[in-house]
């Protein structure tokens, strides 16, 4: 076990991280890429339309993973932020500071595609209900924490400044996914369950499926690649970096 946790631990070096995000990071564009284009057929073409919606739930194949996607990155960099916090390990700083603008970029896409899809469903591009109120104040959490890192120079401090915040807005998530339940909102319900089976017709429910993995492959590879030019800002001073551009790495 302990053998194990070494091994996994030495990525935590600045210059074995740099490395391995840099051969993980294409595959993972390449994947996205190839899923976006077969989750976009299957929903947009293949899918057959919504009884009740008609052809406006497409929408929805963007909508969904963009906000599962924008709750799942806020949890992810509260603890990558956390583990930065508590254990000072260097990368989990610049993997928190990294997720921020992909996170920040899914909730507004959720947003922007709620807003398209609350028109013709609900008479109004917005209105203030639980589910996107919670939303709106997550984009201001990314936005707080890309700001703070922003507008302090020391970068420690600006770590540790961010830490906070992502942790203390921690609290919003669970608010976004159950302000269905807890509230009488406009906003429709989970329809994929764990505990039942989907209530949509297979195909749209593969569209889905695709759509949530090329968003989660994309945002691999952008964190990844955001990462490694964080790293660089920070150690441009060591060796390791000298070398890896000298060498065309």
């Amino acid at each position: 076990m302990a053998a194990r946790q070494t091994r996994w631990l030495r990525f935590s070096s600045p210059p074995r991280f740099y490395d391995l995000a840099g051969r993980l990071a294409p595959g993972f564009a390449v994947l996205a890429g190839l899923l976006f284009i077969a989750g976009l057929y299957t929903g947009l073409i293949h899918a057959p339309p919504d009884y009740r919606q008609g052809e406006s739930y497409r929408i929805l194949f963007i909508h969904v993973p963009a906000a599962w996607m924008s709750m799942f990155l806020y949890v992810l960099m509260a603890g990558y932020a956390a583990i930065g916090l508590v254990w000072r390990i260097k990368t989990a700083e610049v993997m928190a500071k990294a997720m921020a603008p992909t996170g920040a970029l899914f909730t507004f896409l959720a947003l922007w595609t709620g807003a398209l899809w609350g028109r013709p469903t609900w008479g109004a591009y917005w209105v203030w209900d639980a589910r996107l109120t919670s939303e709106l104040i997550l984009l201001f959490l990314y936005l707080g924490f890309i700001a703070l890192h922003a507008a302090i120079e020391d970068r420690q401090r600006a770590a540790n400044a961010g830490a906070v915040l992502a942790l203390a807005g921690v609290v919003n998530v669970p608010v976004i996914y159950f302000s269905v339940t807890w509230w009488n909102t406009l906003h429709q319900g989970a329809t994929i369950r764990v505990t039942s089976a989907p209530s949509m017709d297979a195909v749209m429910v593969l569209a889905l499926a695709l759509m949530t993995l090329a968003c989660w492959m994309y945002a691999v590879a952008a964190v990844l690649w955001r990462a490694r030019l964080e790293l660089l800002e920070r150690e441009w001073r060591s060796e390791w970096v000298a070398d890896r551009l000298g060498g065309g790495t």
